[in-house]
């Protein structure tokens, strides 16, 4: 969330920062609800003053062994405007939380102005994508072939944008998670953690999912009760339950930077992607992903974001695929994010990168709707900066893998460092 004295000191730059996002800013509605509180503020603070007042000539008149029955009844009718006045205040000031719940984060300004993922710029690459000397298939059709992929059988139990795997092809699955905690935690520093699958609605407003995004949410209602509002939603990513660990809590500053790292399940229900990757695992319902969050000192947020990006990075590195690393415009990146690096692998079946990650600095924007502060070295409470990252999406890294490490033979070669994990196994083959 922007902070409101932002807003109403610097309105205009505010207005046309956020139209670069694509986004026009209520600026009437905001001058209205301002103009409006600024009124019922200097009634409220008049009527609190005239009670005071009033409350000393009670005070005195007692002293003096006078009559104070009539002053009692003004200072009861006093009481009576005050409460409605702050009432009325209540009431603005939650039109206005409404209201900036709406808004997405101010783009960084080093971030690329454009409209979309055709504006982002590329900054690097590592690898080389293979030449193959036999008709490269996709990862549906490697993944049936094998006997391990079948989508016919996750229709049967859920419906499309499930998956079932099964054999060695499950094992891979697991064991890139696997390799992935693994390199985190023993690599980069990162606290490993167990979070809850079902989270508050108190959860996702403090990251931004609430309230504009809630037609990409699973809901589950306790009971079957849908006539009342859900009790949890299914995570969309662990960025969330991870994240409001420092919701409503002041965090001592010896304990900054914080980096934690979660394997879990993910749920969305891809509103709006109607008719994009309908065949195979790019975009599913139900999806792994293990998840980096970054809570840190807000000076050491963008050293903290380059830190993100090349642990991510890592990951494809050791499994030696091909990808390169883009900054996304002002028209595509999340709305939580003041700047974003998407990391995008290389699909030899769609001749293209795809991304497989996405990491980025939120600076106070989540702490803000949380409260989510720090100790400065001064004592004060001051808003963190939080950042989060793929460190990878699971099912996206398999697709890579089985398009990338593809066989004439209709094999799959495992990479080097996973071989560990699969108990020496060195090819997932036909049986």
């Amino acid at each position: 969330m922007l902070e409101i004295q932002q807003l109403r000191n610097d309105l205009e730059n505010v207005s046309k920062t956020l139209a670069k996002r694509d986004f026009a800013f209520p600026v009437d509605a905001f001058n209205s609800l301002e103009a409006e509180r600024k009124t019922i503020q200097t009634i409220t603070q008049e009527l609190q003053a005239k009670r005071n007042t009033v409350s000393k000539q009670i005070g005195h008149a007692k002293s003096k062994g006078e009559d104070v029955s009539s002053i009692l009844a003004e200072i009861a009718n006093l009481g009576d405007e005050l409460k409605q006045a702050e009432a009325q205040l209540e009431q603005i000031q939650i039109k206005m939380q409404h209201m900036l719940l709406e808004v997405p984060n101010l783009p960084h300004d080093s971030v690329p102005e454009g409209k979309g993922e055709e504006d982002n710029v590329e900054i690097r690459r590592w690898g080389t994508p293979r030449n193959f000397d036999f008709e490269i298939k996709d990862h549906v059709s490697v993944g049936e072939e094998l006997g391990l992929l079948d989508f016919e059988t996750a229709v049967k139990l859920s419906g499309s944008r499930f998956n079932v795997m099964t054999g060695a092809l499950a094992r891979l699955h697991r064991a890139l998670a696997q390799l992935m905690l693994d390199t985190h935690t023993q690599e980069n520093g990162y606290t490993e953690v167990y979070v809850p699958y079902l989270i508050n609605s108190d959860s996702l407003r403090g990251t931004g999912q609430l309230p504009k995004f809630e037609e990409d949410l699973f809901a589950v209602y306790a009971g079957g009760h849908e006539d009342k509002a859900p009790n949890f939603h299914l995570i969309p990513t662990a960025e969330v339950p991870i994240t409001n660990m420092v919701r409503n809590e002041i965090v001592p500053l010896e304990q900054l930077p914080m980096k934690y790292v979660a394997h879990t399940p993910c749920f969305r229900s891809e509103a709006g992607s109607y008719g994009k990757d309908t065949r195979g695992l790019i975009r599913q319902h139900q999806f792994d992903k293990v998840e980096l969050v970054h809570i840190v000192h807000p000076e050491q947020s963008y050293d903290a974001l380059e830190q993100l990006i090349s642990h991510a990075e890592m990951i494809l590195q050791k499994l030696e695929l091909p990808y390169r690393v883009m900054t996304l415009c002002t028209g595509d990146m999340g709305f939580s994010a003041t700047k974003t690096y998407d990391i995008e692998v290389w699909l030899p079946a769609q001749n293209t990168y795809r991304e497989i990650s996405s990491c980025s600095n939120c600076e106070a924007f989540q702490a803000r709707r949380m409260q989510a502060r720090f100790r400065n070295s001064k004592g004060k409470p001051e808003l963190l900066h939080t950042l989060n990252g793929s460190g990878l999406a699971v099912g996206r890294t398999l697709v890579a893998i089985l398009e990338n490490c593809q066989n004439k033979d209709g094999s799959v070669s495992i990479p080097t460092m996973l071989q560990p994990y699969m108990g020496g196994i060195e090819k997932l083959s036909i049986l």
